[in-house]
């Protein structure tokens, strides 16, 4: 019996989600672990059990998806004796049991440093909690003596804060360190040295005394306070309360993460990767040792300019300090966490990904610190597809914008990560509301983008003694078997594996790098604030409105494929044959965006490039050099070098003349409004094709390489095939015919390959299918509706209470007679689903319907009768609706609870009934091949 088992279990394991093709003779892509999908997995409470963790696993397995990220929250009320505390022996004996499940399903694990966001806990002590900086002024008059108490006056603050420094600025430009004047000296006992030499906070003392007598001149007193932000973690777990981390200090880090290297002792190499998520650190301007930090990168001691730095007027000087601090903070999150976070995962066998959007700085260099870039989408998209719902009470907008996704996915290709992942479907529509059909079209933006790893944003542990809808985190479309749309779900997945199997093959072939000139922003007085996060929700801040943002839309519209690269790869940069070399590959061109503000260096690195042959385009000249230390001679120093090279950095009016005359050219297919990515595998080009237009696109499309035989892939159901193709030395012409909806993967070779792709077309006007649908309701709840039939195609709500109460599915059948039994192929199209359907044709399954077209190729009809099965699925929102209508509380979790979408009570009793099942028209049109 136990062999038995075994042998079940492993054929299970070989066969489970298997295609019908040949793996041997398919020109796809070998399916793995890595190209589906994964999903973010909440842990309530950390409440699991061996039983309900590996049910879920199979589950997830079963559906498609090929890895969990593991994230502790806070927990469900009432399940308070199952709570297991982060890293305790418990939470490691699950881990390690989740670790072996996931294993034996072939799938992969990765989890976060700690628990809800940000990095932070219970083991953060004081000193090494996220720190900001406080300073109090006092005037003094000339002659006249201070004699008070230096302390911070909000009340708030005076638990933590530690003097470290008293500065008097003078009237007449002179400074005085009055900090050894203090009485009692509550300031620091000992500097940490920029080495990392141990350095230790003061011990608290009642007061601060200064009695100072002004001489000369009136002066501003600066009193400089470290302070806490005493924020704490979000959405914590047990064990994993407490002060979030000092993202400034490798102290800090180190300390945070001695519980993790006894953790995972013996563990190395069992998690795939660490997670860190987007930059949720508020208020944090500062650390322990920045003085001594900001002098030894800006050159200067930022005493003395703290009447710059903290001034409330927006003026040259005081910008300029303020843009060394924003720099400094930025230098000091890459090179004292990111790195040093990456170094210590290497150190245990795992990778790291990391969303650095939200931080306060350069997100390029921050990004490409990780193994694996993270960017995220918080929202709705539109998308001009006919037929595709975005109904405005149930979304709200979102924030994909295709520039901000790809900071992500150009930090990875200019540093040679061949991995690029994305949080995908946050808050993508209301609880309970989100189809398949709407997540699509969100997807392939990312992945138009440069995205090649989407996670789920996601799936909540639900064991099976929790009711329906069981456990719910507040913000996601919540992937798993207690949401109606699971049971359509393994289509999406196979979807988004089947793209991202051909987007990780080869390296990305953008050929256009593009300066971002970051300085420009942090040279900005910004109302003085120091701490300036570059966040997906605040784009007009800092990306809409310049020069950059409308020259990479520019390019993207042309046809141009664009990377976006920092001051630090471009002092990485080489020339290799006329291309510009970086870790991740080579660039025909670098474009420089109109900008006010570029370091010296950078420029003199610019022009070394354009002399050894790179293809170096200025939209205008840089005006100045960025920072405060020396600036007048570094300014004149950068005119000069201008001035000595003005041929070869003379600007451009038109970049798009000068691409075409370097011999640079667009993809010009998107003049038929078709959306592309493009990647290069062994010298051969993959492009990505998508169609969001309202139109379809029935032509011949023009690929950007000479003679080339082409390979259709179609994503959705594997089929694939050579095109027809028109060669010429510069292009090759693609035959395709994509609808609204619709995408295509198009690979290039040099003879063709394979069976030929089959073009369709129809032979006559679709037919109306009419007659008797009997329904009958398969599973669901919360109680099967009785059967119907109906004669006219609309909502089952209208059926009965039952049914518009009722979630889950039902099938369709109809009987109808062959029309034309000489029509060799039938397309039949679905109409109105809602949500997604499986069919069968004469009890044969032909696939799934779930997203925009609903349409399907069903073959040859047999003569007269013909039996037509359809299996609706739809959304849980009228589910949940009755469960509020009648009173039934399932809002049971700690913290945050249940919120709508825009962070208010949620509540589904105000709710109208969704529309549900087959709302037709169900058509058939007939079709012949095209020679």
């Amino acid at each position: 019996m136990k062999l038995t088992k075994t042998l079940f279990f492993l054929l299970f394991i070989l066969f489970s989600g298997v295609n019908t093709y040949s793996q041997d003779t398919s020109p796809w892509p070998k399916s793995s672990t890595i190209n589906q999908p994964w999903a973010r997995w909440w842990w309530m409470g950390s409440a699991v059990d061996k039983p309900n963790l590996k049910k879920s696993l199979v589950d997830f397995h079963k559906a498609g998806i090929g890895g969990v990220e593991i994230t502790p929250i806070y927990g469900v009320k009432g399940e308070e004796n199952n709570f297991i505390d982060y890293l305790s022996p418990k939470w490691m004996e699950m881990l390690d049991y989740t670790i072996h499940v996931a294993d034996s399903l072939n799938m992969q694990v990765d989890m976060v440093l700690g628990t809800g966001w940000p990095y932070g806990g219970s083991h953060v002590t004081i000193p090494h909690a996220a720190t900001k900086l406080i300073v109090e002024k006092y005037q003094v008059k000339k002659n006249e003596t201070i004699d008070k108490n230096i302390a911070v006056d909000n009340p708030k603050e005076k638990a933590t804060p530690q003097l470290l420094y008293v500065i008097a600025h003078g009237a007449d430009g002179t400074t005085i360190d009055l900090t050894n004047q203090i009485n009692g000296k509550n300031t620091k006992s000992k500097n940490k040295a920029i080495d990392g030499s141990t350095q230790e906070l003061p011990n608290k003392l009642e007061t601060n005394k200064l009695k100072w007598k002004a001489k000369k001149t009136d002066y501003t007193i600066y009193a400089v306070f470290i302070g806490k932000t005493s924020q704490q973690v979000k959405r914590a777990a047990p064990g994993g309360s407490g002060y979030t981390l000092d993202h400034y200090s490798q102290e800090a880090f180190n300390e945070y993460v001695v519980p993790f290297d006894k953790a995972f002792k013996g563990r190395e190499g069992k998690i795939r990767a660490i997670f860190n998520d987007s930059y949720e650190v508020y208020g944090t301007d500062f650390t322990s040792n920045f003085f001594e930090e900001f002098k030894a990168r800006r050159g200067y001691d930022l005493k003395k300019e703290l009447s710059l730095l903290l001034n409330e007027t927006d003026n040259e000087d005081g910008n300029r300090v303020r843009s060394d601090y924003r720099e400094t903070i930025s230098d000091l999150l890459l090179n004292k966490f990111d790195k040093p976070w990456t170094t210590w995962a290497h150190s245990k066998n795992f990778k790291t990904k990391l969303q650095a959007h939200g931080s306060p700085g350069n997100l390029i260099d921050l990004y490409a610190s990780a193994d694996i870039p993270e960017c995220e989408t918080f929202g709705s998209m539109p998308f001009d597809i006919p037929g595709f719902r975005r109904e405005k009470e149930d979304i709200r907008e979102g924030d994909a914008d295709p520039v901000m996704l790809k900071f992500s996915s150009s930090a990875a290709h200019i540093s040679g990560k061949n991995l690029v992942s994305s949080e995908t479907f946050t808050w993508l529509r209301e609880h309970f509301k989100t189809a398949l059909s709407q997540c699509k079209p969100e997807a392939e933006d990312l992945m138009l983008n440069g995205i090649n790893h989407i996670f789920l944003h996601g799936s909540t542990y639900s064991p099976e003694r929790a009711v329906w809808p069981g456990w719910k985190f507040y913000a996601s479309v919540n992937f798993n078997a207690n949401n109606s749309i699971w049971e359509d779900a393994p289509a999406l997945f196979s979807y988004i594996a089947n793209c991202q199997s051909m987007l990780q093959q080869g390296k990305a072939d953008n050929e256009i790098l593009l300066y971002w000139p970051i300085f420009d922003n942090w040279d900005k007085y910004k109302k003085g604030s120091l701490f300036v996060e570059y966040k997906i929700h605040s784009l007009s801040e800092w990306l809409y409105e310049t020069s950059f943002y409308d020259t990479t839309k520019e390019l993207m519209k042309k046809g141009y494929g664009v990377d976006f690269i920092s001051d630090n790869f471009i002092s990485e940069a080489k020339v290799i044959d006329g291309k510009i070399s970086l870790p991740g590959g080579t660039f025909k061109s670098l474009i420089i965006p109109s900008c006010k503000k570029m370091p010296l260096a950078t420029l003199q690195k610019l022009i070394e490039l354009q002399k050894a042959g790179a293809k170096i385009i200025f939209q205008a000249l840089p005006e100045s050099v960025p920072g405060f230390n020396d600036y007048k001679n570094q300014e004149a120093k950068l005119r000069s070098v201008l001035a000595e090279n003005k041929e070869t950095v003379k600007p451009v009016l038109n970049i798009f003349e000068t691409l075409e005359n370097a011999q640079i050219y667009p993809e010009t297919l998107v003049n038929t409004g078709l959306k592309f990515i493009r990647r290069n595998v062994d010298g051969e080009k993959i492009y990505y094709l998508v169609n969001h237009t309202p139109k379809t696109i029935d032509g011949f499309i023009p690929l950007e390489i000479g003679n080339k035989e082409v390979v259709i892939f179609d994503p959705l159901n594997r089929n694939y095939g050579n095109a027809i193709v028109q060669k010429t030395a510069k292009n090759t012409l693609v035959k395709i015919k994509i609808e609204p909806g619709q995408s295509f993967f198009l690979k290039t070779e040099n003879t063709a390959s394979q069976k030929k792709w089959i073009y369709y077309e129809p032979t006559a006007d679709a037919i109306t299918l009419k007659g008797n649908w009997k329904i009958n309701f398969d599973k669901g709840g919360p109680k099967l509706p009785p059967t119907a039939t109906v004669s006219n195609l609309e909502s089952w709500t209208k059926l009965s209470p039952e049914a518009e109460a009722f979630s889950g599915s039902a099938t369709y059948t109809l009987e109808f007679e062959n029309p034309n039994s000489k029509s060799e192929s039938w397309s039949l199209n679905l109409g109105d689903v809602r949500e997604s359907a499986k069919i069968w044709l004469n009890d044969e399954l032909i696939g799934t319907a779930w997203s925009v077209p609903y349409k399907l190729n069903i073959g040859k009809l047999k003569p007269g009768k013909n039996t037509l099965k359809i299996q609706v699925t739809n959304l849980s929102a009228n589910r949940i609706r009755d469960k509020e209508l009648k009173g039934e509380e399932w809002k049971i979790f700690y913290e945050i609870n249940m919120v709508d979408k825009d962070y208010k009570k949620f509540d589904a009793a105000k709710w109208s009934p969704m529309p549900s099942g087959l709302l037709g028209p169900v058509t058939i049109t007939p079709l012949k091949q095209q020679n």
